[in-house]
């Protein structure tokens, strides 16, 4: 499954309200459980806490795929949200995150989250793209423009 076709306007947030790590991560699970997608909120963020115990998912170039297996979830379930103003985030070239993909996976599973993994490390690799999802205004936009590329 692509990414493409995890990614609806209820799972997008622009902007993020949040300005910190533990926020943004509470904001990212928020958003999975108003569209539906869990209905495990404490056990969400406890498995993706617990992750980020073990080494940030704060990545390079504004980017931060905060992830977890999870029994909750049937199958890959995907949020993203956007900060323009960027979230201190532990990256690896400590800079600020911009750009934030909350993935949850089956225990189950492996195959689906790996390949949404390497999906986006590939999409970091366009500054130019990532810079005109930052700067998107609506979740419909940001839709829009992971259809286009």
């Amino acid at each position: 499954m692509a990414l493409v076709d995890l990614i609806s306007p209820d799972v997008v947030k622009v902007p993020l309200i949040s300005d910190n790590k533990p926020a943004v991560l509470r904001e990212l699970v928020q958003i999975l459980k108003d569209a539906g997608k869990i209905s495990d909120f404490e056990g969400v963020l406890e498995a993706i806490h617990k992750r980020e115990d073990q080494g940030s998912t704060g990545l390079e170039l504004g980017i931060a795929v905060p992830h977890a297996k999870t029994e909750v979830v049937q199958s890959l379930t995907i949020a993203i949200g956007i900060s323009p103003e960027g979230i201190d985030f532990n990256s690896i070239d400590g800079k600020p995150s911009h750009l934030f993909f909350l993935m949850l996976a089956p225990t189950t599973q492996s195959g689906p989250h790996i390949e949404a993994l390497a999906e986006i490390a590939k999409l970091s690799r366009s500054k130019a793209f990532c810079n005109t999802i930052i700067n998107a205004h609506t979740p419909h936009e940001v839709v829009e423009l992971f259809c286009e590329d």
